[in-house]
């Protein structure tokens, strides 16, 4: 435990600017004030080094782009393999597992070990990979890597330890499992097909061992080739040679016949006493035309032939085969049980699918009671059991991307009531129709740890909808979805227009959300420049929902005059981008009149029906103004005990009073500073209708053209022409910022989901592109890159201060308040915070009545770079929460003995300060510094420079181990934590390389030492900074293996055990051993032993359930193979039983006899 110490002396006033007129980057810059009795300040940190580590805890949705599928019959797990080299193994809910190919090579393929807890992979590097998945975090056992093939397809056997490996060459080899070594046999495909074949017959596509039959291999070669090779005398029993390529093969179980689907959409059927020629060939979807001729059709991926005992009739199931000509259909999966043929018609394309089977033998009858379909973007079930094959309801949270996420809020340590009265509110409109059975893949076991606590994560979405997960321990489910869309009318098509040059596809996309757990408080930003707010019901209620509009337009331009770079440190590195023109919107034909004074969307003005849940209130949009559109909205702050909403963008700050339904502040970010602003402003003539720099690039998803340089003559209105505050005045003409020297534009900045931003470095420039709702999937998947600048010389630099962050709080707005009042907290792209004291009214009836006083004092404090957080402590070092109303619904029936009053929790700074006196600190963090200011007298104590290199992208003062820290998100990928109040650096981290448009968008921390981001357009990556949680996370995973008995085949007998079983069984080690085999060629492969052996024992031994997990398993296994071991026993004793007994009836029999006799 360290103390710091800082004594509180000389204070100096809060004004930057200098006796000779020159900026400051700190508080402290200024004339000296009288200087208080010297106080020292005595705060203990808790928080070191030790106590923070960076480790991934869970991923939730769904596997981005996946390539694989495999399914384990007896442990009832699922694996799913994705085009980077992720790994995702499902079980039941609770089990959820990712890992990841180091490589990042593409899944080609993956193989269970059946009721063996173990997984081999076939990457697209030509490196198979042996998983163990027998500890919480599976880890590679051994990997193969092949030099001069590449693998095709891989076929594993039931309960053997040989892996068949196809090859583009044609050849096949074979793998001992257990070594991850290459045997010395091959099938070479010179030797596999006749020597009279001219043509190479292609890679091998498919790899079975017959049913009936474990010595004879099934080989599949995509030119149509099938050879039935008998591995004990190693020369083929059949070939067959089809017009049409292949591309799967699938067995009957008695081994009799097999089928085949083809590249022409036939499927043919094949019976083993005659292969000259398949005895039945059919082309499911084709129609035979006019002419004679079948309809041309697509290419049958794969097939699956299963039987039941239930029916004589067997199960066709299989992807494609559509005919041509029927365009726009979607992809199907066509299940054929006898006559009756069923389409099922998908949203995505098919990547993959299995057919769940009860028995792990393919020679017993399948009885198959499901179907897993993986597609592109979802993964569903179809029960196979009922005839008209309803799919299950998915309990793993797969439809995070139904609409593309454009950001995220994580919340930890919520309310334990907001949980289940979400979840009964979107239980009512869940979909209805799914299987009445349980979930198919219910293998592992999870347990809920004794540590959790309520934790909700919240995503936004580019169709306007929010949805609210549940996101306590490691799971993930859905709790309730609201559609931010149902408050506007459906626009006409020629009302499009408005809109249009500012978003393309997608006008209702969320941009930034606030929420306030406590009062259940929520509003939304859209990309259409507008806010919505919500109130919680359980009732439904019939309201009209209350519009404000804003004319929050700039109409001026100011200068920043020249000055040395020493002066101006605030700015950004020395480099620049010079404007270019951008092409004019495609639909500015329309006069500038005709979009004066007009919102982009309209707001729905009747009466609505809201049903219980989320009821959206008050709707606050910006204007067009003068034929421009408004600028997107950069930050938004929301308090339910002040009733006060305030927003900002580039052009300035507004305050709403959403009580009263008012509009209390609408002034630029100049207008606010007053006489204390920090730069001198040169006025120069307004410049119509400036066009923006086209190096600026959007946080969303959407490329959207906005001019930041825009500047207009004056107007005296501010709301529908009027002043609608006493603080509010009329814009003074004036011009845009430009910092002078060789500073360069301080273009506007802003966070995840904010307005427009570029910002420039010195010869690398980190150039930030986040995309909101995506024409392309390229635009979506825009990451960091560094370009050199080559417009340092700019001559037009100019830009506008962005407000990019807001908060209320009780604080000082001026040195000489003695108590706390309710303040805004406004932090500018330029590195200004100003202070903005308010006045309300306490009385509940005269809340409702009186006006509340905003009054900007002119208090400004600096720091480097764009403000993006502000944090509040007491003086002892604890973190102060914002004041809230506790939630009461508006709707409910009235009740005389009760009257619905509203119940406010204040945390003034002066609660708790009895030993330390008035005053607390302010946390203050921009893109490049953070700072810690004492208030009131606003003295700087600690200053911590974070980057110089890059930028900060995310930042908050959070809880973690009962103390109160920084953490940082930087562009180039760190994690930095630093302590509170003396801002030590705890942590720094680089977790990713290079950082990419997505994951800056979507980063966010909360309590408890957690963090999440998008990993991907699909999947949501949950991460934990703090020791203790890594140290804990075993216990909180899933087990993926549990100990489970292999079901004993319907033909094992006693008798045929004994008398030698299965004449067709064979001794594959026998075959494929080094003995017999020899040695493969080591140019060959290359084996590469895995971590995964001591490591994955590591991690399994972190825990007493993992002891008891493996000692049950050594348990199992030891009664098993003592059982085994008494069967043997027992079968030796009656073949000794029986000798005996041959022996003496031979004995009795020869007794007497003489010699001549024998």
């Amino acid at each position: 435990m360290k103390k710091f110490r800082k004594v509180l002396d000389g204070l100096t006033t809060s004004s930057p600017v200098n006796p000779g007129g020159s900026p400051g980057c700190g508080s402290a810059a200024g004339t000296p004030s009288a200087a208080p009795t010297p106080r020292e300040l005595e705060i203990q940190e808790t928080l070191m080094s030790e106590h923070f580590q960076i480790c991934k805890t869970v991923r939730h949705g769904f596997p981005y782009q996946p390539t694989a599928l495999a399914f384990d019959p007896v442990q009832k797990i699922l694996a799913i393999g994705s085009r980077s080299g992720g790994i995702r193994i499902l079980g039941r809910p609770g089990v959820d597992c990712h890992s990841q190919h180091e490589s990042g090579a593409a899944v080609l393929q993956m193989q269970f070990l059946i009721n063996e807890g173990a997984l081999v992979t076939a990457c697209a590097d030509d490196t198979l990979h042996l998983w163990s998945l027998r500890q919480r975090l599976p880890a590679i056992l051994h990997s193969l890597k092949f030099n001069r093939e590449r693998i095709t397809f891989c076929h594993l056997p039931f309960q053997s330890k040989w892996l068949y490996v196809g090859t583009e060459r044609g050849n096949t080899h074979i793998v001992n499992i257990e070594s991850f070594i290459l045997s010395g046999y091959v099938i070479m495909w010179n030797k596999a097909i006749e020597l009279s074949t001219k043509t190479h017959p292609g890679p091998v596509v498919h790899l079975s061992d017959s049913p009936k039959d474990e010595g004879k291999l099934l080989i599949g070669f995509e030119s149509g080739t099938i050879v039935m090779w008998d591995l004990r005398a190693k020369r083929a029993d059949f070939r067959i040679y089809y017009d049409e390529a292949i591309h799967s093969v699938s067995w009957h179980h008695e081994g009799r016949q097999f089928m085949c689907s083809h590249s022409d959409g036939s499927l043919s059927m094949w019976n083993m006493r005659n292969t000259a020629k398949p005895f039945q060939v059919t082309f499911p979807h084709g129609k035979t035309q006019r002419d004679g001729r079948k309809e041309s059709c697509k290419p049958i991926l794969k097939v699956e032939y299963k039987t039941s005992r239930n029916s004589s009739e067997a199960f066709v199931i299989f992807s494609g085969g559509l005919s041509y000509d029927k365009a726009g259909r979607r992809p199907t999966l066509t299940i054929m049980h006898g006559k009756a043929i069923t389409v099922l018609e998908m949203d995505y394309p098919i990547v993959d699918f299995m057919v769940l089977c009860e028995t792990p033998y393919l020679n017993e009858v399948q009885e198959p009671y499901a179907v897993v379909v993986l597609l592109e973007k979802d993964f569903v079930v179809v029960d196979l059991t009922q005839s008209n094959f309803p799919i299950f309801e998915n309990p793993y949270p797969m439809d995070v991307h139904e609409s593309p996420v454009t950001c995220t809020a994580y919340f930890a340590d919520c309310p334990p009531d907001i949980i289940p009265v979400l979840y009964s509110i979107g239980a009512k409109h869940k979909k209805t129709g799914y299987s009445h059975k349980e979930w198919p893949v219910s293998g592992g076991t999870w347990t809920v740890g004794s540590q959790t606590y309520p934790e909700i994560i919240i995503t936004g979405h580019a169709d306007g909808s929010i949805k609210f997960w549940d996101a306590t321990a490691i799971t993930l489910q859905m709790l309730y979805k609201l559609k931010t869309s149902k408050v506007f009318e459906k626009p006409k098509t020629g009302d499009m227009g408005r809109s249009a040059d500012l978003v393309e596809e997608d006008p209702y996309a969320v941009q930034m959300i606030s929420w306030c757990p406590q009062s259940r408080i929520f509003c939304v930003v859209g990309i259409s420049a507008h806010v919505i707010l919500y109130r919680f019901s359980k009732h439904d209620a019939n309201t009209i929902i209350t519009s404000l509009e804003l004319r929050l337009q700039c109409e001026m331009e100011d200068v920043i005059s020249p000055s040395d770079t020493e002066n101006t440190p605030c700015f950004s590195d020395p480099s620049g981008h010079s404007p270019q023109p951008q092409p004019p919107s495609p639909r500015s034909n329309t006069p500038d009149s005709v979009r004066d004074s007009i919102p982009c969307l309209k707001v729905k003005d009747r009466m609505i029906r809201m049903p219980p849940g989320y009821q959206a209130e008050l709707v606050v949009q910006l204007l067009w103004v003068d034929g421009e559109p408004p600028q997107q909205i950069t930050c938004l702050d929301l308090n339910s005990a002040y009733g006060l909403l305030a927003l900002g963008n580039c052009n300035g700050l507004a305050v709403v009073d959403y009580l009263q339904k008012t509009i209390l502040l609408c002034m630029s970010t100049l207008e606010l500073y007053g006489s204390a602003d920090p730069f001198q402003r040169l006025t120069r003539s307004p410049r119509k209708n400036r066009q923006s720099t086209s190096g600026l690039t959007e946080l969303s998803d959407n490329q959207v053209s906005l001019d930041l340089e825009r500047s207009k003559s004056p107007t005296s209105d501010h709301v529908n022409g009027h002043c609608t505050s006493p603080t509010s005045q009329p814009c003074p003409s004036g011009r845009a910022r430009v910092p002078g020297g060789p500073e360069g534009p301080r273009l506007a900045r802003r966070g995840p989901g904010r307005p427009p931003f570029r910002k420039a470095q010195s010869a690398a420039c980190m150039e930030v592109s986040l995309p909101v709702s995506s024409l392309t999937e390229e635009s979506r998947e825009n990451s960091f890159s560094r370009s050199r600048s080559s417009s340092v010389s700019s001559i037009d630099r100019e830009t506008k201060e962005a407000v990019t962050t807001l908060q209320f709080a009780e604080s000082y707005g001026r040195k000489s308040d003695s108590l706390p009042t309710p303040c805004l907290w406004v932090g500018t792209s330029l590195g200004l915070v100003l202070i903005i004291p308010m006045s309300i009214p306490t009385d509940e009836q005269e809340r409702q009545e009186d006006p509340v006083t905003v009054a900007p004092t002119g208090t400004v404090l600096m720091l480097k770079g764009s403000v993006l957080r502000f944090g509040f402590l007491d003086c002892g070092g604890a973190l102060i929460n914002s004041p809230y109303e506790v939630w009461r619904d508006q709707h409910a029936p009235d009740d005389p003995d009760r009257p619905r009053k509203r119940k406010l929790v204040n945390f003034s700074p002066s609660s708790s300060q009895e030993a330390c006196g008035d005053g607390h600190l302010a946390v203050v963090c921009s893109e490049r510094q953070a700072k810690v200011f004492y208030m009131p007298s606003q003295a700087c104590l600690y200053v911590h420079n974070i980057t110089e290199s890059s930028f900060v992208l995310r930042a908050d003062v959070v809880s973690v181990s009962n103390s109160v820290c920084l953490a940082c998100f930087c562009a180039n990928g760190h994690i930095m934590i630093l302590s509170l109040p003396s801002l030590r650096p705890l942590l720094d981290v680089s977790y990713l390389p290079l950082t990419d448009m997505r994951i800056a968008r979507t980063f966010c921390f909360t309590n408890g030492g957690q963090a999440l981001y998008l990993c991907s357009p699909t999947e949501i990556q949950r991460i934990t900074y703090s020791q203790e949680m890594c140290v804990n996370l075993q216990e909180t995973l899933g087990e993926l293996f549990t100990p489970i008995e292999t079901p004993e085949a319907q033909n094992r007998g006693f008798l045929k055990g004994f008398f030698g079983g299965n004449a067709q069984t064979f001794d594959r080690e026998e075959l494929f051993g080094e003995a017999s085999a020899g040695k493969a060629s080591r140019s060959l492969a290359q084996h590469i032993p895995g971590q995964g052996g001591i490591e994955g024992m590591k991690a399994a031994a972190g825990g007493v359930v993992g002891d008891l997990a493996r000692a049950r398993i050594a348990l199992d296994e030891r009664g098993q193979r003592l059982g085994e071991l008494e069967e043997r026993t027992a079968l030796m004793m009656t073949s000794a039983e029986t000798f005996s007994k041959h022996a003496h009836e031979l004995m009795l029999k020869c007794k007497d006899k003489k010699w001549y006799q024998f």
